[in-house]
């Protein structure tokens, strides 16, 4: 068996030698062949990192709003044929948050929400800060964790008590190095004494999360927004597979709690975390697929340069393919070379157009301090391009050398 096959073994190497001494001979032109087959390599791996890093950092920012989170929010006030936007509206309640904790059973807690902007005051120093109202519950629900202290507990909620959670944003710009934790922050002239620190979580879709004060939502509707409506409810789900049925009853409830008849829309609206992550990740799926069918327009310009290239060395060489064919070689071993001729200026350029495109998402990772995720699939993919646009733009010029009449290409002059 061995020895069927190493004829085989040896022609290809010949082959392949004669090919690779063609292409030497032409390095510069060579060169300019595989460029544009290394531009559009470079360009696809560069953007497909691009787009992935950044469906993977969209992906962690929805994260960092909590596990199997639903937020339901008051629906839009209109005034004046001017809408005040979702949450505006006087339609939310305490008691609305109590019966969905109560009667659906796919809630594990809920956590009311009121919230405002204030100026905080402490250690000498002040501070334009987001107050929010919440539950004890709020850490369970939003998976929160704390630097320091405690949460303030149901007692603290239910006698209204002014006490806070401190962001770490907030931490620094009122206390600096010091330690927050039994410190008194002024709210609107009221004082109130930090229980804990919290974990950074960074920005989340648009909003800095460790800019804020947490207090308990009845002191803030009490003692300083003075509202008796809610702006919105927070609600952790037990599984991730009851996200849209959890939803689903929360919406049936409220309607009925609501007295909604059935032409009427909602006047609430749900966000359902799982919903925005998958509605942000398709985009960007979309986004990246059209970066790479971009790029993937360079590739097709790189393959017909690849077939033109050949087409003109078939031209050039055709009498060196009459001296071949006269003394024994067959249209196929002519075929093969310059096929193998194509391929190889393909895979070269595939390669440096891999290594291309790595050095150019590393470079906008620093440059953009985003991060750019490069996967083997798109590595893999380049390469398997590489090699099917030699075999698809090699075959004809590799066909028409074949073709060549041995007699008429020893006459080429």
């Amino acid at each position: 068996m061995a020895s069927t096959f190493r004829p085989l073994l040896l022609q290809a190497q010949l082959t392949a030698s004669i090919s690779l001494r063609a292409l030497r001979r032409n390095q510069l032109r060579s060169g300019l062949t595989a460029l544009g087959i290394i531009i559009g390599i470079a360009s696809v791996i560069s953007l497909v990192a691009v787009g992935n890093g950044a469906r993977a950092d969209i992906e962690e920012q929805v994260a960092t709003l909590g596990e199997n989170l639903l937020t339901v929010f008051a629906g839009n006030m209109r005034s004046g044929g001017v809408s005040g936007g979702l949450g505006s509206a006087s339609s939310l309640t305490i008691e609305d948050a109590g019966a969905i904790v109560r009667e659906v059973p796919d809630v594990l807690a809920v956590s009311p929400e009121s919230s405002s902007t204030a100026q905080a005051v402490a250690n000498g120093r002040n501070w334009s800060t987001s107050v929010v109202g919440e539950s004890s519950e709020y850490l369970l629900i939003r998976d929160w964790k704390l630097v320091s202290g405690t949460m303030f507990t149901d007692r603290d909620v239910s006698s209204a008590a002014k006490v806070a959670l401190i962001g770490s944003k907030t931490a620094l710009e009122l206390f600096g190095p010091l330690d927050p934790v039994g410190q008194s922050v002024r709210i609107r002239n009221i004082p109130f004494t930090i229980t804990g620190v919290l974990v950074s979580k960074g920005a989340a879709l648009g909003q800095n999360q460790d800019d804020r004060l947490i207090i308990p939502y009845t002191t803030a509707m009490k003692r300083l927004t003075g509202e008796r409506y809610l702006r919105s409810i927070n609600v952790r789900v037990t599984r991730a597979e009851r996200m849209t049925t959890a939803q689903q009853q929360i919406t049936s409830l409220l309607r009925q709690r609501h007295g909604l008849a059935p032409e009427r829309s909602d006047d609430f609206g749900i966000f359902n975390q799982q919903e925005i992550a998958d509605t942000v990740g398709s985009i960007t799926v979309i986004i990246t697929l059209l970066l790479g069918a971009i790029a993937g327009i360079s590739l097709l310009v790189g393959g017909i340069g690849i077939m033109n290239i050949m087409l003109v060395s078939v031209t050039e060489r055709t009498r060196e393919i009459g001296i071949r064919m006269a003394v024994g070689a067959q249209p196929a071993a002519i075929s093969f070379q310059f096929l193998i001729e194509a391929i190889i200026l393909s895979v070269l350029g595939g390669s440096a157009g891999v290594l291309l495109g790595i050095g150019i998402a590393k470079l906008l990772e620093l440059a953009l301090n985003f991060k750019a995720i490069i996967s083997i699939g798109s590595i893999l993919l380049a390469f398997g391009v590489s090699f099917s646009i030699g075999v698809f733009f090699g075959f004809y010029p590799a066909r028409k050398a074949a073709a060549l009449n041995p007699i008429e290409a020893l006459r080429y002059e």
